[in-house]
């Protein structure tokens, strides 16, 4: 308001820069990094990493992997504080939407560093009563009588999730999402066939692989900060906590 323009326009996804938020920007983002410089010069307390670490990352590695050894983190380090934004959509460290940002692309522009963090499988999952009453599958040409539960196409984030391409393209969806969550659980009952991270769908009792390896994918995770953030104390503790989290997916 003091500024007398709107920086900010609402979008369905979010909010964009308007053109006085693009004139201001330089000048904040050289605020942003003399205050970094100043905790950087700062002493260390003593007393471990304190402070908020916002990470962006895909819902279903979020949710199911990366929660728990970050809630272990912040119980070793009280005055750690994390936000993780588990999404079905890309995160971006320019916007300043995250600190660290986990991705299946890996970035190629700005002022970052990027580590490869996991590869990761997928394959093809059918509830087992599903496939005990439905034609049997021994080929993909068999896949042309089973429904199909996957992504809103228009929605996808991202190119490394379409799986169905290669695989195969169904004559119907019998349920689309963009949630991953909610793909497994349409699966788990009974609604048809969908690719499926193996460290959601492996340990389900419920659900079995379909085609063996013929419908078996890998897709990489990559991890990324700005350049700016690496000496920050609790940016490296969360940083080392989330190269843990990805070893145990082996």
């Amino acid at each position: 308001k003091q500024m007398g323009a709107a920086l900010f326009a609402r979008e369905a996804g979010g909010h964009r820069l308007t053109e006085a938020g693009r004139q201001l920007l330089p000048a904040v983002e050289a605020m942003e990094t003399a205050v970094l410089g100043v905790e950087r010069a700062a002493p260390e307390t003593g007393g471990g990493p304190t402070g908020v670490v916002r990470i962006g990352a895909t819902e279903g590695f979020g949710t199911l992997i990366l929660a728990p050894h970050l809630a272990r983190l912040t119980q070793k380090h009280p005055g750690l504080t994390i936000d993780l934004l588990a999404l079905p959509r890309m995160l971006h460290l320019s916007r300043r939407e995250a600190d660290i940002v986990i991705s299946l692309e890996r970035p190629t522009r700005g002022s970052v560093i990027v580590t490869k963090l996991t590869d990761y499988t997928l394959h093809l999952y059918g509830q087992r009563e599903y496939l005990a009453r439905r034609p049997l599958i021994r080929t993909r040409d068999d896949l042309h009588q089973h429904a199909f539960v996957s992504y809103v196409d228009d929605l996808l984030f991202t190119k490394e999730l379409q799986f169905l391409d290669a695989l195969h393209r169904p004559d119907r969806f019998a349920f689309r999402s963009t949630s991953i969550t909610a793909q497994y659980e349409a699966v788990r009952a009974g609604a048809g066939l969908a690719v499926l991270p193996a460290f959601v769908a492996d340990k389900d009792p419920v659900l079995t692989r379909v085609l063996g390896g013929e419908a078996t994918f890998t897709r990489t995770f990559w991890m990324s900060m700005g350049a700016e953030a690496k000496h920050q104390s609790r940016i490296q503790a969360v940083w080392a906590a989330l190269k843990q989290a990805a070893f145990s997916l082996h």
